[in-house]
């Protein structure tokens, strides 16, 4: 066996070891169990909250219908006669599923040019910011999550204009959305993994 094919399989061997880059944790229907495998994201849920005002349990249920708390998500592929690749459907990418546009704007009004969307506390910080911003311009209360779900989701100029109305599927998950943050928040209230 050549040293080159050693160096390699000892390299795969340890590689398979850790954690993967970008996997969802384990019991996504568990909030203090998310916490708990992910310690990382007690302190950035604490500073979205100190920073913006916006729960834990809302960004948590807002992070698991965006990317399953997969760090580094995208959208899927698009393809002609089902072959030829387009390119993505969407630049949305990330914990939070930013645009590149939007995402862009938060590094000049708040995060820096070194924030990055798959980084959970630079995500958290992003949907804080920008659901505040939604407040500010729609009036939907910070922790109204089926309705700053909504506005997240269509934008908020979208959500003004009502474009949702014509998305019964887009209405049903901001209703799961709901749901989810209200059985994070029964949890959390119980958690030891977390005091917010």
């Amino acid at each position: 066996m050549s040293r080159i094919f050693r160096a390699l399989l000892v390299v795969l061997v340890l590689g398979s070891c850790g954690e993967r880059e970008g996997t969802a944790p384990r019991n996504l229907d568990n909030a203090c169990a998310i916490l708990t495998e992910r310690p990382q994201y007690v302190s950035a849920f604490r500073a979205a909250k100190r920073n913006w005002g916006v729960e834990p349990h809302v960004l948590m249920a807002m992070i698991y219908q965006e990317s399953k708390f997969i760090s580094n998500n995208r959208t899927p592929h698009q393809y002609a006669l089902g072959v030829i690749p387009m390119g993505r459907q969407s630049s949305a990418f990330g914990y939070s599923q930013a645009l590149d546009g939007t995402w862009r704007e938060y590094q000049r009004a708040e995060g820096g040019m070194g924030a990055r969307r798959d980084d959970i506390r630079d995500a958290t910080d992003f949907m804080g910011w920008y659901m505040t911003q939604t407040t500010e311009d729609t009036g939907i209360p910070l922790n109204d999550t089926r309705n700053q779900y909504l506005a997240y989701h269509e934008g908020r100029t979208g959500y003004l204009r009502g474009t949702y109305r014509a998305k019964s599927w887009l209405v049903r998950i901001a209703g799961e959305v709901a749901d989810r943050s209200t059985m994070y928040q029964q949890q959390l209230s119980r958690c030891r993994a977390a005091r917010f």
